[in-house]
């Protein structure tokens, strides 16, 4: 029997109503049931990270899918982490843009549970993506280790990223956060955190759908429409997975103040599936130097919006600086 298609954000809303009715109800069955949904933990280590060919070993022997753009002379590289129901492919366009035109090679990962990497459509838990974020970087770095690398991550990615680098730094000379994922934790209503934690206690399989959400994440239509083609992006998602996304957001912006180095935050004032005030919020958190750029006609896919080589500039520019003027620091040192 084909799976009941449901609004995530009109089942919320129906939940949230029903529990403003019976408040002392909700709040002991929130707290229940948050305690009874659990995710794995991270891999135990019985492998050493290691790039093979279109996919990257992480530390449980686990095979991640890796798509490449090698730059002919690169003077940098980047390892990107998509978003929610995406996978590396959300990389390709910028990803080819910067081999040709900034001399940048573009590692790009398919997190577990997403496109070519085991478990797809269940959600992995967060140590086990962050786990597997460090085993890339670490096999990107020992591939590259005279190169400056730089970890880009977009919406869900950049969660990942910011959660990663709050529990331990992650050995990046910088960080490019893209339309980022913070809006769970506090970012959330309570109701609406109690509603999704029954939800997804009371029924973790059940699937939900934006189609009734009437939010647009591009405003490049042809994008759209081939993501909706591709088998490899998550059309359907399970409730369990969407309590672990919220989880994940909610960790990064309740740790972004620990994040602290280099850092490019990427906004677009379109976005209709994070807050923009929320992002806004966040980007002041962060330690050390913060280089924000705020577009006006970007939305959430802000690195395939029909501006998006305006986004692609600003990212390779920006590693540029910062190349060169770690080139000039060490130079100063002779």
């Amino acid at each position: 029997m084909r799976k009941r298609r449901l609004s995530l954000f009109r089942r919320l809303k129906a939940w949230r109503r029903n529990l403003t009715r019976t408040p002392l109800l909700a709040i002991g069955a929130g707290l229940f049931l948050s305690g009874c949904v659990s995710f794995p933990d991270a891999p135990a280590p019985v492998a050493p990270p290691v790039l093979a060919g279109n996919a990257v070993q992480s530390v449980d022997g686990a095979l991640l899918g890796v798509q490449s753009w090698p730059a002919e002379n690169p003077r940098a590289v980047i390892l990107a982490v998509h978003g929610m129901n995406d996978y590396s492919n959300a990389f390709a366009l910028p990803g080819a843009w910067w081999a040709a035109h900034a001399e940048i090679t573009t590692y790009a990962i398919d997190q577990r549970g997403f496109g070519r990497s085991p478990g797809f459509g269940r959600w992995p838990g967060t140590k086990t993506l962050t786990a597997d974020l460090r085993a890339a970087l670490e096999a990107v770095r020992a591939a590259h280790p005279d190169l400056p690398i730089y970890v880009l991550g977009h919406s869900m990615g950049a969660a990942v990223v910011i959660a990663a680098e709050a529990e331990s730094p992650l050995a990046a000379d910088g960080f490019m956060l893209a339309a980022p994922g913070v809006w769970g934790g506090k970012a959330l209503p309570l109701a609406y955190r109690m509603a999704l934690n029954i939800a997804a206690g009371l029924a973790p399989g059940k699937t939900l759908t934006g189609e009734r959400a009437r939010r647009q994440a591009t405003d490049n239509i042809d994008v759209l429409r081939a993501m909706g083609r591709d088998p490899l992006v998550i059309k359907e998602t399970r409730l369990d997975a969407v309590l672990g996304v919220v989880r994940v957001m909610g960790k990064a912006y309740g740790r972004a103040g620990a994040v602290d180095g280099d850092v490019l935050f990427l906004v677009g004032a379109r976005d209709e599936i994070i807050p923009v005030k929320k992002m806004m919020k966040t980007a002041g958190k962060f330690e050390g130097d913060v280089t924000l750029r705020r577009y006006p006609q970007g939305w959430h896919l802000l690195f395939r919006d029909l501006q998006a080589q305006t986004v692609w500039r600003d990212a390779a520019q920006w590693i540029d600086e910062r190349t060169q003027a770690a080139r000039q620091a060490r130079e100063d040192r002779r």
